[in-house]
Parts: C-alpha cells; structure tokens; sequence
C-alpha cells in the first residue's frame, strides 16, 4: 500500500533568495525584539568605530604633541563609559537573540506539527517517521541557530564596513583604497567555494536524517532485533552510515576551514600594504602617525567583520540546507482537504465549529467506487455497498483482498478516486472531516496508548469526560477490575506506548476510549486477532451489548467471533464474492465455508495438541 519514498531533492547551487525571504518573513514578524537587537548592534558598530578615532587622539595629542595631561582625565572617562556602554550592549543582544532563537524554533516547530495533525494517511504512508524528526528536531534547530545569531551579527557586520569605510575615505582616500581593494577578490572566493559548501551541507543533512531514521526503528524495533539475533548486522548497518556521515561532515568541515584562511590572508596583505606605504608616508612627514595607528585599526576592524561575513556565507549554505528541508515539510500538499464552503461552516480539522455537526444514524452507502494506491495497481472497481443504521458487518477475506480499503474510505483517511461514499444519504465529502471523525470509534489490531495515566488514555476518546465517565465506559468492556487491581488504579502510568500493560489490557482501555464518546459507526480492525482467548470473549461479549445499536464494520482473522454478525461480506480482489449471514454462507459452500472449516479444523487441532502436551507433562 505504500510507496517507495525518496528524500526530495533540492539542486541550488546559490543561496535562494526566495526560500530565505519565506524564512525571514517569519523571522522579522518579532518587530520588538528585533528593533531592540539591531539598534544595540548598531550602537556597538559605531562605538568600535569611536574607539580608534580615541586612540589616534590620544597618540597625536598625548604621545607625540606632548598635550597637556589635564585632558587625560575626560579622556579616559570617556574611554571608560564607551566600555560600560559597550558591555550593556552586548548583554542586550545576547539576551535577546537568544529569545528569538528560542521563539523562532518554537513557531517553526508548532507550524510543522499542525502541518502534519492535517495531513492525510496517504502521507505516512510515504513518509518515514525518522525523515519527519530529523526535520523537527535537527533542522529546524540548526535552522533558528544559524538563522537568529547569523543576521545580528550580519546587521553589525555591515554597519561596521560601511561606518569604517566612510570614515577612512574621508581621512585619506588613497589609504583607504589600500583596504578595499581586496573585497572583489574575496567575493569572487565565495562564490566559488559556497557551491561546493553547499553541496557537501545538503548530503550531511540527508544522512542524518538516515541515521534518525535508522535511531527510530532500531528503538521500536528492538524485540524484533533481539528474537531474531540481529544485533550485529543492525550494528553494522549503523555503523556504515555514521562512517558515512562522519566523512561527508569532514570534508564539509574541510571546505570551510580553507575559506577562513583564504579571506584572513587577503586581510593580512592589504593591512601589510598599508603599513608599507602608510610608513613610508609618516617618514617623509605626509602623514600623522596617529593617523596610520587609525588606519592599521581600521583595517583590522574591517576585516573582522569580513571574515565574519564570510563565515556567515558558509553558515548560510548550511542553513539552507537545513531551511529547504524545512520548508519541504511546511509546504508539503494536503491531499485530503475540505472544501472552503465545508471549513466555513463546519470548520478544519484543528479548529471545529462542533456547535454545527448533525447527528448521525448510522447508514452507510458505498456508489459506484473506485480507488487504487497506485494508478497500475486498482484495489476497488465499481464498488458499492448498502448498510443500514445498527448493523454489524463482517469484513473477510485474504490479505490485500481490500478489507481495510473499505473501512479507510468509510473512516475517510483516503478520498475514492471515483463515485461516492454517503453516510445518512449524505456525501462524506459534503461535511467536515470532524463532523465523520467525532462520530466514529476505531480500535486497531495493535492499540496505540500514548504516555500517560489509564485515565487520561481513555479520556481521549472525549476529553470533555468526567471521571465517572470514564470508569462507566471501562466498566462496559470489563477493563475496570483489572485497572483497579493495579497499584494506582486509574492514575497508573501505562508507559510509553502502553509498554507496561499487555497486548490485552491494551485493547480493553482501546476499547473503552473508542465507546466513551458514543460514536454512531464502529471500526473493529482485527481487534480480536493478536490477544488471549479470555480478552477475546470479553471483547466478544462488548460487542454484543455496547455496540447493538451502533453500526459496526469488523474486520475478522478469527471467524468464529463474527458469526453473530448481521451480515458477512466475503472481499476478494477488491469486489464482494459473497454476502450473508454466517449460516446462508455455510450453506452455500463456497469461499466462506472453505475458510471457516479449515481454520476451525486448525484450532481444534492445536486444542488436541495442547491437550497431549498437558497429559505428557502431568505423567513426567
């Protein structure tokens, strides 16, 4: 039913201009903290650059023209409070940057969870969990990283070039020619090397997610590994690809360490060259040594921020990286949307108008559908189908017959390629998803409980439920004497996943979280199918009485707990081969019948087995 999935490509070889606009629109939507970033870093620009303009004051009036040392005094208080006034600066920026460091990943972060509650089933199919945390764990980290320090230092970078660069061309042209002459150089060095950067950033990234990829199914797959004896080659296999990674960091970090050298060299030239000549000028009396001293200060307050734009340069290549991966996910189509009329009414899927869902009886109708997972590959032809309101209908049939295809439609997880689905008469498509889904209880062959107390597992099939609610709905599928045995009843923590109950006790609070909000259209898949033989009578005995008025699809591997059921629909290559009840379809011989003896035959030989077992280990 899945597809294959394959990371989506992204082949820049530039910094995107449209993609940091999109970032960085929601990146200055934090007016106030930004207004009082930048203006911090713009006043710490202007007083680097007072600070050698002081010192050639002090070296021309004090040092060299013997000045009179009363002045000293205003001097180095000015001195002093430029510090002070510099360090309140820098606590500033510091402070809040790391706020919107904070804020941005946080926005981002919720954006892309919303993002994925709207998405369809069809998505995760495709979509390995491991590639969806790399992007909201990693990427988006190193994205508000790079992304919030990066431009405050890029604003003080520049005002720093431009403020020294007006300045030295205003002292001495010439001199200032001297400095500038490198930065054609250097831009020609960043865009040759940023390609490179880049490219190397955007294959480290792709790994890691690979490496969350293989993090997370080698934590839920760990049973798995340890039954099977797959340590080593899980080892080995993960080794490969953080061997991978760990090579492809190195050369990423290889390609930035030989930018720097190259950009602090020519800053090293052009400061030699303007000693060179800016000496011989002081020899023969042309010009101030304090105004060389200012120069030789100047030059290396240009460079710094130089090499800091540089370094950002870098940097933003791997941003980008990071930020396409991002936006891949922020951006992602919904494939299963309501229309603007439907929202407008009933609302989305995060934001409901519950005050405007109608009742629903029950009656389900499937005209004319057809549906496929992949085109070549057509799963329902022509289907259709009529239940009436309180019938229990028994799905069968062999794997990929197209039983789960048939509840995942009425579920809506998936849209029919063709023809129409009602329930009470009504197109599915013609009412909000959570209009369907508020009517609808699913219990899963293998339950998913989230972290937390039993209370609060069951109180998520209606959150607005009161505590004897939840004990009514646990008492109805005979969950509540095992609950109240355990050590804090009710407020006992199931562990992550239900981890520290059994697969039975699990479908019970399943269940019991299913009926709590007394749905109209029940989901049974395989529910029975992978637990004890007493958990299953007592699921067996629920079905009968809390869902005797409800209209209930069960998917069935055992077929003896449907033969109570209204109808059974025998599914074979996506069309009913037969239909009836447990007894018509006996009587008829044919594909039912088959299944039901041959598995009732199995079951009672392993009876017999289990049987001989017993009396040989009695007799030892």
């Amino acid at each position: 039913m899945s597809e294959h999935f394959e990371e989506q490509e992204f082949n820049t070889d530039h910094l995107d201009t449209h993609l940091w606009r999109r970032i960085l629109k929601h990146f200055f939507s934090y007016k106030k903290d930004l207004t009082i970033i930048f203006v911090s870093m713009i006043s710490m620009a202007i007083i680097d650059i007072i600070f050698p303009f002081l010192n050639k004051t002090a070296i021309d009036f004090f040092v060299l023209a013997n000045g009179d040392l009363k002045q000293l005094q205003p001097f180095g208080i000015a001195y002093i409070v430029l510090i002070i006034l510099q360090a309140m600066v820098v606590y500033v920026f510091i402070r809040f940057t790391g706020k919107i460091e904070m804020q941005f990943a946080y926005d981002i972060r919720n954006q892309a969870f919303r993002k994925l509650q709207e998405q369809s089933f069809a998505y995760f199919d495709k979509t390995p969990q491991g590639w969806i945390m790399a992007r909201l764990t990693s990427d988006i980290g190193r994205l508000a990283d790079i992304v919030s320090w990066s431009i405050i230092d890029l604003v003080w970078g520049l005002t720093l070039i431009l403020g020294v660069s007006t300045v030295m061309l205003v002292v001495n042209w010439k001199l200032a020619l001297m400095v500038l002459v490198v930065v054609p150089f250097l831009a020609y060095i960043s865009i040759i090397f940023q390609k490179k950067i880049l490219n190397r950033y955007r294959l480290t990234r792709k790994i890691n997610s690979k490496i969350t990829a293989a993090y997370s199914e080698g934590i839920l797959g760990a049973k798995t590994t340890k039954t099977m004896g797959l340590e080593s080659k899980q080892s080995h296999d993960f080794k490969a690809l953080t061997q991978d990674m760990k090579s492809q960091s190195v050369k990423a970090a290889i390609l930035s360490a030989a930018f720097m050298p190259m950009v602090m060299g020519l800053g090293a030239f052009s400061s030699a060259m303007l000693i060179w000549l800016g000496g011989q000028e002081v020899l023969v009396g042309t010009l101030a040594f304090g105004t060389l001293v200012l120069f030789t200060q100047y030059a290396a307050q240009f460079f710094e921020p130089l090499r800091q734009i540089a370094r950002l340069l870098a940097e933003f290549q791997m941003a980008q990286a990071s930020a396409e991966r991002v936006l891949s996910l922020l951006n992602a189509d919904i494939d299963l949307v309501d229309r603007a009329d439907v929202i407008a009414r009933y609302g989305s899927i995060l934001d409901p108008k519950e005050a405007e869902y109608e009742a629903i009886r029950g009656d389900v109708s499937f005209e004319h559908v057809d549906f496929y997972y992949k085109k070549e590959e057509p799963v329902l032809t022509d289907f259709s189908l009529d239940v009436f309101a309180g019938q229990t209908i028994a799905l069968v049939g062999e794997t990929g017959s197209g039983k789960s295809t048939i509840v995942n439609l009425i579920c809506r997880f998936y849209e029919p390629k063709a023809g129409h689905i009602k329930v009470d008469g009504i197109d599915i498509q013609d009412r909000s998803l959570g209009w369907l889904h508020s009517n609808l209880g699913y219990v899963l062959q293998a339950p998913h409980l989230f972290s937390g107390s039993i209370m609060e597992n069951i109180r998520y099939g209606k959150l607005s439920a009161t505590e004897e609610e939840v004990i009514e709905a646990a008492k109805r599928v005979s969950a509540h004497d095992f609950i109240i045995q355990m050590e804090e009843g009710y407020q006992s923590d199931v562990g992550e996943g239900g981890g520290r109950l059994s697969t039975g006790q699990k479908q019970l609070i399943s269940f019991a979280r299913a009926i709590l909000a007394n749905p109209s259209i029940f989901i049974l898949d395989e529910a029975s199918s992978s637990i004890d033989t007493e958990t299953e009578h007592i699921i067996q005995t629920a079905i009968e009485s809390v869902l005797k008025d409800k209209t209930t699809f069960i998917i069935a591997h055992r077929l003896s707990t449907i033969v109570n059921a209204d109808r059974i629909l025998l599914i074979d290559k996506g069309r009913i081969a037969e239909d009836g009840t447990h007894s018509s379809l006996m009587r008829l011989k044919g594909q039912y019948y088959r299944l039901y003896t041959n598995q009732f035959n199995e079951e009672r030989q392993n009876e017999l087995l289990n049987i001989k077992e017993s009396n040989e280990q009695r007799q030892l």
